[in-house]
């Protein structure tokens, strides 16, 4: 997700060590300084005497107060303190859930309105706004004082198209199986290490009458996390990023049984009923609500999971998490995740207000870092020394994690190409809706990936 993506697998090295540390609105045109955001420490340069003239920079973003609350609170606090720091600025936002801003995006860029700052994902999905000529190129802040050398490696490299970087990330994650510790011990389960041992797992919650696995795949994605995995612990995981760019063809015999083993799942009746229909927010509420024991996804729900006021201590207290156990015979490693960079913001390049615009991003990047672990419990993209803070404990084992990975394959329908990216997901909603074979599901998403685009 070269071609400045990272793909086939992220590999992780001892960089990941420095991580660790010791444990839609109107824009209003105002005249730039003449020097850049990042020459000026991270603010726009005023004149001495001059009466700075009022810029409003529009933001959307996708944590909304109801589901992402801790996010939502971090960015309200970041946007207050900087409109307090520049009184002749003032941040305009617009919040929808993840779907909604995907949709909102492509509706935006179709008449070239973004707003002046957004969120965007990296690798393939980043590719068609940068070709477009969408985004503004962002390597002058990223070499400026205020962010040169602050990012974990591996990680901008997944917003460049052609050596130039076009957003900046503020997120890393990947996804372990968070599971109900209360539910497991009160059935007398042990964590699975082994496909096999997950099964069993499975069979014994659905003989007592509890839904295995929250499971919300109307937004499809979420149903691309288990495919991967399994597809992952089959294949390998340099077998499953070869598949994405066309290295490998996607009918390969481990990645069919992988699609397989997705529909053998559903014939054990391992999701909550209903999935193919839920939300992803609906899935959730099957594994908050503890009607469900376990749920598949990134580590972006931390927060829920550890320093959301909202949500009771009683609940967080009983959610740990599992990595997705080995499947026998397969040359996937137990250290292999599924994960990356997360999402990252991106200056509008039509922008009336693009320096600063980018003076706020470089601003919002280096505040959301460290407020990010401490207020948020959000893994950031930027090196932060988590020594001093008093962590979580599901936090710091998660992040543990992310630094014994042997490797990271970026989640599929990020890797790939648009047009081929949707194919995925359309046949990711058929596959466990078992409207596919798993051969024609593997031969839908080949031919796609094939014509590269």
């Amino acid at each position: 997700m070269s071609r400045n993506r990272l793909t086939h697998g992220l590999v992780l090295t001892a960089a990941f060590m420095t991580l660790l540390a010791g444990c839609d609105g109107s824009r209003n045109h105002a005249p730039g300084s003449g020097s850049t955001a990042a020459e000026n420490g991270g603010s726009t340069a005023i004149k001495a005497g001059a009466s700075p003239e009022k810029v409003t920079i529009s933001l959307m973003h996708l944590w909304p107060a109801d589901s992402s609350a801790q996010q939502y609170k971090l960015v309200a606090q970041i946007v207050d303190e900087y409109e307090q720091e520049h009184p002749n600025v003032t941040i305009k936002q617009g919040v929808l859930e993840n779907e909604q801003y995907k949709n909102k995006l492509k509706v935006l860029s179709a008449s070239n309105d973004l707003p002046d700052v957004g969120i965007t994902w990296g690798a393939g999905f980043i590719e068609p706004y940068v070709k477009a000529g969408l985004y503004a190129p962002l390597d002058d802040i990223l070499a400026g004082k205020q962010l040169k050398n602050k990012f974990v490696p591996g990680t901008t490299e997944a917003y460049a198209v052609d050596g130039v970087t076009y957003a900046l990330p503020i997120e890393l994650n990947i996804c372990p199986i968070y599971y109900n510790k209360e539910i497991f011990a009160k059935n007398h389960l042990e964590v699975p290490t082994t496909y096999e041992e997950f099964q069993q797992v499975v069979q014994k919650l659905v003989g007592v009458g509890v839904a295995p696995i929250a499971l919300g795949n109307k937004d499809r994605w979420t149903g691309s996390l288990w495919y991967m995995y399994l597809a992952d612990r089959i294949a390998g995981s340099y077998t499953m990023g070869n598949a994405t760019g066309a290295a490998t063809p996607f009918d390969e015999s481990g990645l069919i049984r992988a699609a397989a083993e997705v529909q053998r799942l559903v014939d054990l009746n391992a999701f909550n009923t209903g999935f193919n229909g839920l939300s992803n927010e609906e899935g959730k509420l099957e594994f908050t609500n503890e009607k469900a024991a376990m749920y598949l996804t990134g580590t972006w729900e931390l927060p829920d999971f550890t320093t959301n006021p909202d949500i009771p201590q009683e609940f967080k207290d009983k959610v740990g998490f599992f990595k997705f156990p080995t499947v026998a015979g397969g040359k996937g490693n137990i250290d292999s995740w599924v994960g990356g960079p997360g999402v990252g913001l991106f200056v509008a390049e039509a922008s009336k207000v693009k320096e600063e615009a980018k003076a706020f991003v470089e601003y919002f990047v280096g505040k959301w870092g460290e407020a990010s672990v401490t207020k948020a419990g959000v893994i950031p993209a930027t090196k932060v020394d988590t020594s001093a803070g008093d962590l979580p404990p599901l936090y710091v084992e998660l992040l543990n994690e992310l630094n014994n990975a042997s490797s990271i394959t970026l989640y599929a329908d990020v890797q790939m190409k648009p047009n081929a990216a949707q194919v995925h997901l359309d046949m990711i909603q058929a596959l466990f809706g078992k409207a596919v074979t798993p051969e024609q599901f593997a031969a839908k998403i080949k031919e796609a990936v094939e014509k590269g685009v």
